[in-house]
């Protein structure tokens, strides 16, 4: 599911904008205007995710996300006018909101229970390589055989993959795979305790939802930015390199703290992660030679991952078990909503001071803020 939803819905969009420049002759700002739509209308979709897998059930839901990446993913290159293209996002929107981390997690939440963060961590590594594995394979297939049949193609084999998993696989109940938890049967089984209104009036809510918004802002800004920033430094070849380690000690660090999540407190982990990464920027400004900046891009990568995590084993551990699906899903609808405007006011603060210097200084800060904030601790109400 990540492989494909991350590999169509996140990274892809470079992907496409580049060929449909090409085919039609439109403006990067109609294009990119589109994608806004789409992060805006998939960020108000994912709060609804929980309560359609509690009424349909998580293996229409995937399938039913799988339907729509296909229809739209095999539209998208005939597409004739910019109507079209708006309409196609917003179909790949459904997608993405049932098939992203919201989706995932709560499935996961269904079968597992004090391994969780392992679980996430593992399965989230599929977003990564949605991008090492989908996107060369679109931009290379849409360069030596045309846009249509490449992206038909890995259609295709989003559907040879996806449908059967999601038929044979996620339709059993925990039971069936002899793995009952206490812990995962009630959150699968019982109606949420709180509604949105109430979680959205709850402090102990926002003490997670506001510190990881602003460091995934920070975070994306960066990551949109991080060639802009670093070609001038240190040439296009190491630049390429910066954004491989980067990448690479993402999946490093899933892998590395999803074995120990269950063991840690998730509050501190994250706020040394938020550290870290205000620490890597920071030092970015002023280090000299390559080798300096791959190392704090080492560094930076690392929580990368992590970011996206640890949210969903705090709510876990901090709200009523029965409330995990709802809390999830509202949290990351409200994160992406924050983490669409990174890009746009890294670029906006690059415009008005004519450098990267203050936009990195900001990164910096919020993520030195978000690190302060998730340290505060409130009980919830529903908990």
């Amino acid at each position: 599911m990540a492989v494909f939803c991350w590999g169509f819905g996140f990274y892809g969009h470079g992907v496409y904008l580049a060929e449909l420049q090409k085919i039609h002759g439109w403006p990067n700002s109609l294009i990119s205007g589109a994608s806004t739509v789409y992060y805006l209308c998939s960020a108000a979709l994912l709060t609804f995710v929980a309560d359609a897998m509690t009424r349909f059930g998580p293996r229409a839901v995937v399938l039913g996300g799988t339907a729509c990446f296909a229809v739209s993913g095999s539209l998208l290159p005939f597409i004739t006018q910019p109507w079209q293209l708006y309409a196609d996002y917003l179909l790949m929107a459904v997608g993405w909101a049932t098939m992203s981390i919201a989706g995932i997690v709560t499935i996961l939440g269904m079968w597992f229970d004090s391994r969780r963060g392992l679980a996430i961590s593992l399965a989230l590594n599929g977003a990564s390589f949605g991008g090492i594995l989908l996107v060369p394979a679109l931009a290379a297939g849409s360069a030596h055989y045309g846009f249509a049949p490449s992206m038909l193609t890995a259609v295709a084999a989003m559907i040879i993959v996806l449908v059967p998993f999601a038929i044979f696989v996620i339709s059993r109940p925990p039971s069936a795979l002899g793995r009952p938890s206490a812990g995962a049967a009630a959150e699968a089984s019982v109606p949420a305790a709180t509604t949105r209104g109430r979680a959205l009036c709850d402090p102990a809510f926002w003490t997670v939802v506001g510190p990881f918004s602003l460091g995934m802002l920070a975070q994306v800004g960066f990551l949109v930015h991080q060639i802009a920033f670093l070609q001038p430094q240190i040439g296009s070849t190491r630049t390429a390199l910066a954004v491989g380690i980067t990448t690479t000690m993402a999946v490093i660090g899933r892998l590395t703290l999803g074995s120990v999540m269950h063991r840690l407190d998730n509050r501190k982990a994250s706020a040394l992660s938020l550290l870290a990464q205000a620490i890597a920027v920071s030092l970015m400004l002023v280090a000299s030679g390559s080798a300096a900046l791959l190392l704090l891009c080492a560094i930076f990568g690392f929580s990368v991952g992590n970011l996206i995590t640890f949210p969903s084993l705090i709510v876990q551990r901090e709200f009523a078990p029965r409330d995990f699906a709802l809390i999830i899903g509202l949290s990351t609808s409200i994160t992406q909503l924050a983490y669409s405007c990174g890009p746009v006011v890294v670029g906006l603060l690059r415009d008005l001071t004519g450098g990267y210097q203050v936009p990195m200084m900001a990164c910096a800060a919020l993520f030195g803020l978000a690190a302060l904030g998730i340290l505060m601790r409130v009980p919830s109400s529903s908990s």
